[in-house]
C-alpha cells in the first residue's frame, strides 16, 4: 500500500485530532495520504501531500465519519474501485467497518493485507424531462420520490420493464439496493435484505391504499416511475444527500449500476451481528 485518501466529515468530535494522529501514523510506515476536497484542508501536519487529483493513484480511502460521510465518498470513489474503510464517529455504523478505540489495531490488520473486499450493488438512475435525459446520478442506498412537507400526497406510475404496475398516491416511493434496505426504506415498511445479494426493493411511502405493499425485483429489471401531480415541492433524493425538483410528467429511470462500491472488511462480524446491535441501539436507519 503506497497512497491513502482521508476523507473526514469536520462536524464530527475529535475529527480533527484522530486525523492527525491517522496521518502521522500512515508517515511512519511510508504510506502518502492524500487529502479528499476540502474536508481536511484545516489539518497542519507535516505527511499531508496535496489534494487528490486523481483517483486511480490511491489504495484505499480511509473514511472519518459516520454511514453519510461514507455514502458521499461511495459515489465519487465507484467509478474508480477503490476500497473504502469506514471509521465509525457517527451514532450509528452499518457501513463502517471500524470503531476508535480499535482503529489503529485494525490499521496495522490492513497494512498486513489480512483484510478482505465486500462489493455492493449501487444503482444508476436517469431523470428524464420531455423526452430529454437532463441528469443522471449514482446511489449506494436509495433513489426517493417525495412531496415536501407541505404539499399534498402525489401520484405517480410506475413501471418495471414497461409493465405498468400502478399508479400510486403516496407521499412518495423509495427504490433501494440491499445496502438502502436497513436506511429508508426499512422507516418506510421494507424488508431487510442481506447486503451480498443483488436486488432492488420498491417501497410506496405511507401510501392512501391498504393493498398497497413493497415490491422486490431481480437486479436485470428497470424501473420507470413518471409523475402525475404538479408541485414546486416534489422532489429527487439520492442517498438522502441530493436532491433535484421535479415537474409533473417527469420521468425517473432507476436500474442496476455496472458499478460496486468496495468495502473493506476487517473483522468477522456477520451482517446478522451487525444487525441486531445497530437496530437495537438507534431504531435502524444508516444515515450518519
Amino acid at each position: 500500500m503506497k497512497a491513502v485518501g482521508l476523507v473526514i466529515n469536520l462536524k464530527k468530535k475529535n475529527v480533527l485530532e484522530v486525523a492527525e494522529k491517522i496521518s502521522q501514523w500512515f508517515h511512519q510506515h511510508r504510506i502518502k495520504v492524500y487529502e479528499y476536497k476540502d474536508y481536511f484542508s484545516n489539518i497542519n501536519c507535516v505527511s499531508s501531500d496535496k489534494s487528490i487529483k486523481n483517483f486511480e493513484n490511491l489504495d484505499l480511502i480511509l473514511v472519518l465519519g459516520g454511514d453519510g460521510t461514507l455514502l458521499n465518498t461511495a459515489r465519487s470513489a465507484a467509478p474508480h474501485q477503490i476500497p473504502i474503510l469506514g471509521v465509525n464517529m457517527g451514532y450509528l455504523g452499518f457501513l463502517t467497518e471500524v470503531d476508535l478505540e480499535n482503529l489503529f489495531y485494525s490499521l496495522e490488520r490492513l497494512v498486513s493485507g489480512k483484510y478482505s473486499l465486500e462489493e455492493r450493488m449501487m444503482l444508476h438512475c436517469e431523470l428524464k424531462r420531455e423526452r430529454c435525459i437532463i441528469d443522471s446520478f449514482l446511489a449506494l442506498n436509495d433513489i426517493v420520490v417525495a412531496k415536501g412537507p407541505f404539499s399534498r400526497m402525489i401520484l405517480f406510475d410506475t413501471f418495471v420493464n414497461e409493465q405498468y404496475i400502478d399508479t400510486f398516491s403516496a407521499d412518495g416511493i423509495i427504490v433501494s439496493t440491499p445496502t438502502g434496505s436497513t436506511a429508508y426504506s426499512l422507516s418506510a415498511g421494507g424488508p431487510i435484505v442481506f447486503p451480498e445479494l443483488e436486488l432492488m426493493l420498491i417501497t410506496p411511502i405511507c401510501p392512501h391504499t391498504l393493498y398497497s405493499r413493497p415490491m422486490v425485483i431481480g437486479p436485470d429489471n428497470n424501473i420507470r416511475i413518471v409523475l402525475k401531480s404538479e408541485s414546486e415541492e416534489i422532489m429527487i433524493t439520492i442517498d438522502g444527500q441530493h436532491g433535484y425538483k421535479l415537474r409533473k410528467q417527469d420521468e425517473v429511470i432507476i436500474k442496476k449500476s455496472p458499478l460496486h462500491t468496495r468495502l473493506v472488511r476487517l473483522n468477522k462480524k456477520t451482517f446478522a451481528d451487525i444487525l441486531r446491535n445497530k437496530l437495537r441501539e438507534s431504531g435502524g436507519s444508516n444515515r450518519g
